[in-house]
Parts: structure tokens; sequence; C-alpha cells
């Protein structure tokens, strides 16, 4: 009995070996999904690998769990494939009422849809923010929402804002337009950056030399305004700036409405008179 127990105990403590590995690789990720704890927003909006809960009162037989595909629609019996991505759950009931009036399947239908489990949605904020993240979102999400989450702007952010879409499409949002920046929505897979600030660097018979802030489609005009206007020996004529080009510096004469660029090394000629 003890020689018993003594082998037990010893082959208890023996490293124990992985099973052989299967070759096969490892199968992709299946979507996160989320049981709701409670009803989402009305805002909430439908997104793609969605399971909804679809209740018809008057016929059981179309009652059930509806799965959005990746296509975002959903099929029933009776009214086939429906759009469902991309509308609220009020929105999609109403769909399904009235597609199942005017076909005439049911003279007055009463239709309820719930989230039954909802996709993981998010959109990723990057660049000059404090907190770099993905931010989660459930319903709608506005960009300055969005960049609250991340802890908001840091002092190095510039103020135009580019979305990417899960499309590939850009939409760049002036954050100095603060109504617009606040009425903007986000969608699912967004990826928000924020760039640091582009400058300029002004010399010669300006009030203020030094580095400022460039603005998109700043002419010499605004550039020296910026700068505290010209001084008592200051003139536009003979105004010239470094830029790169090419990557090389060159040097390029600019009247009083040309163009400044990210980066210019601008000097303000001295009157002679």
């Amino acid at each position: 009995m003890n020689t018993v127990l003594s082998l037990l105990l010893t082959l208890s403590f023996l490293p124990q070996t992985p099973p052989p590995a299967s070759g096969l690789a490892d199968p992709p990720a299946a979507p996160v999904l989320v049981i709701p704890v409670s009803p989402p927003p009305e805002t909430y909006l439908i997104g793609k690998q969605d399971q909804l809960k679809i209740t018809v009162f008057e016929d059981d037989t179309l009652n059930g769990s509806f799965r959005v595909d990746a296509d975002g629609m959903i099929q029933m019996n009776l009214i086939n494939r429906i759009t469902a991505a991309g509308m609220t759950l009020r929105a999609l009931q109403e769909r399904v009422r009235a597609a199942l009036a005017d076909g005439q399947f049911i003279k007055n239908p009463t239709v309820r849809v719930e989230i039954e489990q909802y996709k993981s949605q998010y959109v990723t904020v990057l660049g000059e923010v404090r907190s770099p993240q993905k931010v989660s979102m459930m319903g709608t999400k506005s960009l300055l929402e969005a960049l609250t989450d991340a802890g908001s702007t840091n002092s190095a952010a510039g103020s135009e804002v580019t979305i990417t879409h899960v499309s590939g499409e850009q939409t760049v949002i002036d954050l100095k337009d603060v109504l617009a920046a606040n009425a903007y929505l986000l969608h699912d897979g967004d990826i928000v950056t924020v760039p640091k600030n582009e400058t300029f660097t002004i010399q010669g018979q300006v009030r203020n030399t030094g580095i400022l802030l460039w603005q998109r489609n700043m002419t010499l005009a605004q550039a020296v305004a910026l700068a505290g206007g010209l001084n008592e020996k200051g003139k536009y004529g003979g105004a010239e700036a470094v830029r790169v080009m090419g990557g090389k510096p060159v040097t390029v004469k600019l009247k009083e409405q040309d163009p400044v660029l990210p980066n210019d090394s601008i000097t303000i000629a001295k009157r002679i008179f």
C-alpha cells in the first residue's frame, strides 16, 4: 500500500507532456458577441453579425433569431431577404411590418425587434490624443465623444482630423468647427487620426518672429497677420520662403496672396526708404 502511494505521488510531480500538435491551422477567430444586460439605446444602429430576435404576434411561425449577414441582410419567411444593418430597432420593426402588410400576408401585423446578441462595435482613435485606443461604441458616437473617450487631444494636436472608413474612403473634420465635430457620427470600424500641428517659420520685418501654427489655405498676408503684422520697416515686396521640394531646399518668391505651405521658412524684406 505504501509502495503504491509513493508511486502515485512520484508520477503526479513529473512534468506533463503536451499533446502532439494536430498539424491543422487554428480556426479564424469568431466575432465577439455580447449578450446585452439592458436594452440598447434607441439610437443603436444594427450591425453586421448582430443576432436579432423578431416576434410577429399574429404568426408564431415567423418568430425566431436572425443573424445579420455580412451583406447587412436577414432572411425571414414570407418576405425573404431584407436589409437590417444600419437601421435602428424601431426602423427595422416598421420595415418588417410594412413588408408583411404590403405583401398581404398579415393585414395589420404587430412586430417587435430586439437585440439578442450584438457584435462588439468600436472605433480606433490614433495620433495626438492623450490615450490612443480602441473606443467601444453602442449606438451612435460623435467624433467629439470618441476623442473625449481617448483622453482628448494633446497640446501637439492639429485641428484637422481624418476619419478613415472601412471602405477606405476618408473624411476630414476641422475641430475648430465644434458644431460639425459634435454632429459628425462615427461608424463601426472607423479609424480617427489626429495629426500633429503643422508649422512654418517667419523672420525679418514682422512684429513677432518665430515658429507659428500653419493653417490650411493660408496666404502670405495671413501668415504675416498671425505674426502681428509688418513692422514699420517691413514690406511684402521681396518676401521669400525656403521650401523643401523634391527633398531639397528651394527659395521661392512670395506675393501677398500666395499660399504658404507647412514647414516654409519665410523672410519678410526690409523697405529701403
